[in-house]
């Protein structure tokens, strides 16, 4: 009886369907490359042993080099989404659907690079020119998050205007304002997203002196509201 009901509980059967996607399994992997790289500076500046930071030096690399043979073809999908952004009618406002344009062909751009650069990571052969290209990588990913960004602030700021107009004596306007409510929480958690998810191109690139620290923890918490988010979409 107890089999049974841990084999038909919801939550199970949720897990299963989360796990079962790409996205899902990325992210689950992302939060523990990154908390590695931040434990591992942890253990290093509070004096341990390099024999207890080795585990995790190796568990940031082998999953970053896992994730990357997992991103191999995914720049197509964000070619795709950059295509439908810019022919979405429903996306009335031009600043919107621009920055959704410019953040899907920054990931694309990024992840085309990406696949690239697998055939040095995985060793079958070294790229003489895979650290300009890991660097363009992370340009064109840089560009795709500030486009990110500068459109959450912009829906943020538009949701708050719109918000002003409505009236709380008014039962429509009590419902959407309840929607509003709704959008910028996510809007904002995106753009938090976001901001974390800046610190590792930004470092990479050497434009802000942020150490394993910040970056691991940035990425961690990033990697976690993913995780939330697709969890949500798997409810």
């Amino acid at each position: 009886m107890v089999a049974d009901a841990l084999v038909y509980h919801p939550a199970l059967a949720h897990y299963l369907r989360f796990v079962a996607t790409t996205v899902g399994r990325d992210k689950i992997l992302r939060t523990l490359q990154y908390f590695s790289r931040f434990y591992a500076w942890y253990l290093y500046r509070t004096n341990r042993p390099q024999a207890a930071i080795d585990p995790y030096n190796a568990i940031k690399k082998q999953f970053g080099t896992t994730r990357k043979i997992l991103r191999v073809g995914k720049f197509v999908e964000h070619l795709k989404a950059a295509a439908l952004a810019s022919s979405n009618k429903s996306l009335v406002d031009p600043v919107i659907r621009y920055l959704a344009v410019g953040r899907q062909l920054g990931y694309a751009g990024y992840l085309t690079l990406d696949t690239i650069t697998v055939v040095d990571a995985i060793g079958v052969r070294k790229l003489a020119a895979a650290k300009r290209l890991q660097e363009s990588a992370y340009r064109s990913w840089m560009a795709g998050l500030a486009c990110s960004a500068v459109a959450g602030v912009y829906t943020l700021f538009r949701l708050k205007e719109k918000e002003k107009t409505l009236d709380s004596q008014k039962g429509e306007d009590v419902v959407e304002a309840k929607k509003l409510k709704k959008e910028y929480s996510v809007a904002r958690l995106q753009l938090f997203s976001d901001l974390c998810d800046l610190t590792v191109p930004v470092s990479a690139l050497g434009l802000a002196s942020l150490d394993d620290g910040i970056v691991g923890i940035a990425g961690t918490i990033s990697s976690l509201i993913g995780i939330y988010s697709q969890w949500r979409k798997t409810a």
